[in-house]
């Protein structure tokens, strides 16, 4: 299964060329500083931004000449979780399951099965809008899987939940893996990227500094090195790391 983009966006000067290949049941994790083209990665290869040039494929598709083909091969969780405020969990599932065609049965035991995973049943009735924003990305989560994607698009999902939904979305994850689908996600927590993806891919400013295997990374330097090291000196950051406020503590 392969992932390549080579993208321009009209952000200022950013300009990404990624190239990713992988393959099924494997998770791969886009790194990179605030700003350096993670989100725009996902959002132009699953059809949320269009970009100003370049070339994309997935899965062999070009999302841009056949977005339907595409769309149907892919869950997304994306940064804002794109959640129909005035719906319940349940309808929004509904939804989702009428867009992609879903039987009425398959979509009935879909939705239970995936409500009841996500601790939703008990809320189902109510309006995504009174939410909190742990239960908001389990039910946007669930509303990607739903469709039984082949690959699945993840923009930071382990920020700002609680350890309890933290866990529930890591296994759920891990179980999708095990069972062939592949996982494209973007996280700041680097101790999750360790325990649950294959392959990691470091962005810089719009450019892939590294790709591979974590372990085979990591081996790579001279004594080896943590993920953290890895990441801040493929960014340049290891350098200013120690400064200090001489004022704070007075």
């Amino acid at each position: 299964m392969s992932l390549q983009a080579s993208i321009e966006r009209a952000l200022g000067t950013l300009e990404l060329d990624v190239r990713l290949e992988t393959e099924p049941g494997e998770t791969v994790a886009i790194l990179g500083p605030n700003g350096a083209g993670k989100s725009t990665t996902i959002k132009c290869l699953t059809g949320l931004l269009k970009p100003s040039g370049g070339t994309m494929r997935l899965m062999g598709i070009d999302p841009l000449a056949e977005p339907e083909r595409a769309k149907r091969q892919i869950g997304v969780v994306p940064e804002d979780l794109a959640l129909f405020e005035h719906l319940t969990a349940a309808e929004t599932l509904t939804f989702v399951g009428q867009v992609h065609g879903l039987p009425r049965e398959v979509l009935r035991a879909r939705s239970e099965e995936l409500l009841a995973l996500m601790d939703l049943t008990a809320a189902k009735g109510q309006l995504v809008a009174d939410y909190s924003h742990g239960m908001r990305k389990k039910t946007s989560l669930a509303a990607a899987l739903l469709p039984a994607p082949k690959l699945l698009f993840l923009d930071e999902p382990f920020e700002g939940i609680d350890a309890i939904a933290s866990r529930q979305i890591k296994d759920l994850l891990l179980d999708y893996a095990r069972r062939g689908g592949t996982i494209f996600l973007t996280s700041h927590i680097l101790e999750v990227v360790e325990r649950l993806c294959d392959h990691i891919g470091v962005i810089h400013k719009g450019r892939l500094a590294a790709q591979g295997p974590i372990q085979s990374l990591r081996a790579g330097a001279a004594g080896g090195e943590t993920l953290e090291s890895l990441f801040l000196r493929l960014v340049g950051a290891t350098e200013g790391a120690s400064r200090h406020l001489d004022w704070l503590g007075a």
